[in-house]
């Protein structure tokens, strides 16, 4: 296997072999990849919703030919979704056989590795290797402070402590990278223990890049049309602002019904692509579908 540091020797070999996968990065994004890869340290990706934060975990992944592992956060969730559970079914039936033998089970017996469910943070610290795997604990800021304090061990020192085994640590430590929308502020003490980036809108001129390469049947002309039609919705009082996301799903709705520009008609037949509250479709009915397609 090619070593990480032959892989990512450096900021500019990233970034191509990032484009080699499909993801283009800005030299910002790709020295905070870089930094995560070869110090190594956790990374947070911050930026609304839609701008490729998700996206470039996975491209790292495939960068550097590793699993990715993820773990989508949600209000609410713990350890047993997260970390680990027992398989209660397997215990029982273990339980039950050893009465059937006249065998007696203790809690060693019973709370082993053979009944322990792995979860995505439990996977990641017991990846075999030779490449770490890229961990992403994806939308972080759904979670509460206190998962976020959870969390804390394995950021630190890519251990895991379960009572009944104890701690847990990675022969080969995860490559982590957490995002967040912002939705809430994550606690100082986690970002303390991680490198930060935040990701931006791309330019005009990236956003073509960026559209023209995720639907290549798209010509030129219409992926500058999609891109300077987020643009200018992004600029009323939305609910929710389009991203890059929201602009490959608009240019994808336009090919998949044959539509080689951006007009009025069809921007009226679209907008469910790219605008996702009723009351932001109707402020940019409101302002013009001719203006919306730059008309």
């Amino acid at each position: 296997m090619t070593d990480l540091a032959d892989l990512v020797d450096d900021v500019d070999a990233l970034v191509a072999r990032l484009d080699d996968v499909g993801y283009l990065a800005d030299p910002g994004l790709a020295t905070a990849l870089f930094c995560a890869v070869r110090l190594p340290q956790p990374l947070i990706l911050e930026g609304e919703a839609g701008v490729g934060k998700t996206e470039a975990a996975k491209a790292l992944a495939l960068v550097l030919d590793t699993p990715l592992i993820r773990l989508q956060c949600y209000e609410g969730i713990d350890a047993a979704e997260a970390l680990y559970e027992w398989n209660y079914q397997r215990q029982l039936l273990g339980i039950r056989l050893a009465e059937a033998k006249g065998r007696d089970l203790d809690e060693h017996d019973l709370f082993g590795a053979d009944y322990l469910v792995g979860r995505p943070l439990l996977d990641a610290i017991r990846h075999p290797g030779p490449r770490p795997a890229v961990l992403l604990i994806d939308e972080i800021d759904r979670a509460d402070d206190e998962f976020e304090a959870f969390l804390f061990e394995l950021l630190a020192e890519s251990a895991v402590t379960i009572p009944e085994l104890g701690t847990i640590t990675a022969e080969v430590p995860p490559i982590v990278v957490l995002t967040s929308n912002r939705t809430r502020d994550l606690h100082d003490a986690l970002k303390r223990r991680c490198l930060y980036h935040w990701i931006d809108y791309p330019d005009l001129d990236r956003a073509v890049q960026i559209i023209r390469r995720r639907v290549p049947a798209s010509s030129t002309g219409l992926a500058e049309q999609i891109a300077a039609g987020v643009a200018r919705l992004r600029t009323l009082d939305l609910q929710k602002q389009p991203g890059i996301a929201e602009a490959i799903n608009w240019t994808l709705a336009l090919d998949l019904l044959g539509a080689r520009s951006l007009d009025a008609d069809a921007a009226q037949r679209t907008l469910g692509s790219v605008l996702k509250y009723r009351e932001d479709v109707e402020l940019a009915r409101q302002r013009g579908l001719e203006w919306v397609a730059g008309a």
